[in-house]
């Protein structure tokens, strides 16, 4: 099946993506320079973009290295799939990376990925397309494969990765199906490689930090936690609203940060959900998939969460966890940048109100570097296949309450779900 996520791409949308890639930055191994690197900023020259020195700091804020970070050997990636997320995040983010490089492409546009693969120093012969992408086995510079595909696409693409000797790193959702996670995890772990599953939030500091100030008790006994993530979806042609492709609409797309950030943020794993959902008659982008669903998780203790996500409203990506003795919130939270974090907690007897002060990294690059880390040190990935896993789970019990109209249980959860907290300096 040859389908590129990039296929709804116009000419001048690809061309402006491209330059708009190039202005940010990436990198190309090729190119990559020696030496301090004190802008900490990718650098272009005659249309090739460098890589920072291993080690260099991502950050000018950033602490001096730790002596005891791993082997100066930066591993190599293969990009499966070149939409927008590849073009403008992740291959970008390379720039960023201290321990990953892009060492192949794989896209159903051969001139698109010729281009692309010369703009970051990607040797030609590390281009592929979906039919001979087995050959990836034969290319010792791919330790990785990043699959970046239409959701229906994660698990063949994982498994002839597995198969082909590479460890793997899926966007999410991980999957559309309970069954096809499962086989995923099970693939990699038969061909003894890693599996990781792409929860960028998990990773990045507000979040971080919010998982300290919450282990801490700062906010008390947890209450309520409420949530949004909702956005408009345009064009009905996209697979985005096509069932097969999706796995469903809103909410294995946008609505599962919802349900992995209160998972991630407190430890906690739901025991019942309910949901409804809705789709307007006569609007072609929804006659497959729902245009808004509404959901409520319980959690053991009282804890609830009340969520929300839809493809047809405007732009809003927030949520408040409310304690006992205070509350936080992110808004906007799960962007790719300008994330703001607010505290409001009970001090001396005063309602004080913060907004701390959290220098921003860039999502992918830290992603890759975990990954990158668990390569080279032999690690168990902070989100593996298991935590992709879980979410399926509670989405599939979300659709099924919906269609009943009643609270559906959600199954125990079996062995742990993550693997050791990332490094801090990653």
């Amino acid at each position: 099946m040859s389908i590129d996520p990039s296929a709804n791409l116009s000419t001048d949308d690809a061309d402006n993506t491209r330059r708009q890639f190039l202005r940010l930055a990436g990198g190309g191994m090729a190119a990559i320079a020696t030496g301090a690197w004190a802008a900490a900023t990718p650098e272009i020259e005659a249309n090739k973009v460098t890589l920072p020195p291993l080690n260099a700091p991502t950050e000018q804020q950033e602490k001096p290295q730790d002596p005891s970070a791993p082997p100066a050997r930066r591993v190599g990636f293969a990009i499966v799939g070149l939409g927008h997320l590849s073009l403008n995040q992740i291959l970008p983010a390379f720039g960023k990376s201290k321990y990953a490089y892009p060492a192949a492409l794989v896209s159903g546009d051969p001139v698109k990925a010729r281009k692309i693969a010369a703009q970051y120093g990607i040797d030609a012969a590390s281009i592929y397309n979906y039919q001979n992408y087995d050959e990836l086995a034969h290319n010792p510079r791919v330790d990785v494969v990043y699959v970046v595909l239409p959701n229906s696409m994660h698990r063949e693409f994982t498994v002839r990765a597995a198969k082909a000797g590479k460890h793997v790193l899926c966007e999410k959702p991980m999957a559309t199906s309970v069954a096809d996670c499962e086989a995923m995890i099970a693939a990699c772990a038969q061909a003894g490689r890693k599996l990781m599953i792409g929860y960028r939030s998990q990773y990045e500091p507000h979040s971080r930090a919010l998982v300290k100030l919450l282990k801490q008790n700062k906010l008390g006994e947890l209450r309520e936690f409420i949530s949004a993530n909702s956005q408009n979806e345009g064009d009905p042609t996209q697979w985005r609203l096509k069932k097969a492709m999706a796995g469903g609409g809103p909410l294995p797309d946008v609505g599962i940060y919802s349900i992995n950030q209160i998972r991630f943020l407190t430890g906690l794993e739901p025991e019942e959900v309910f949901a409804t959902t809705y789709a307007p008659s006569g609007d072609p982008r929804f006659t497959e998939v729902e245009a808004s669903i509404q959901y409520t998780l319980r959690f053991p203790g009282g804890l609830s969460a009340a969520c929300s996500s839809a493809y047809n409203s405007h732009k809003s990506q927030f949520f408040r966890v409310q304690g006992s003795t205070g509350w936080a919130e992110m808004s906007p939270a799960f962007a790719y940048n300008g994330l703001k974090l607010r505290t409001n907690q009970v001090m001396d007897g005063n309602e004080v109100t913060q907004e701390p002060a959290i220098a921003e990294k860039d999502q992918f690059a830290l992603e890759l570097d975990h990954m990158a880390q668990c390569v080279l040190q032999n690690l168990t990935p902070h989100t593996p296949g298991e935590e992709g896993l879980r979410d399926q789970q509670i989405i599939e019990a979300l659709y099924e309450s919906a269609r009943t109209h009643r609270p559906v249980k959600v199954p125990p959860v079996k062995g742990p779900l993550r693997g050791p907290e990332p490094a801090e300096s990653a």
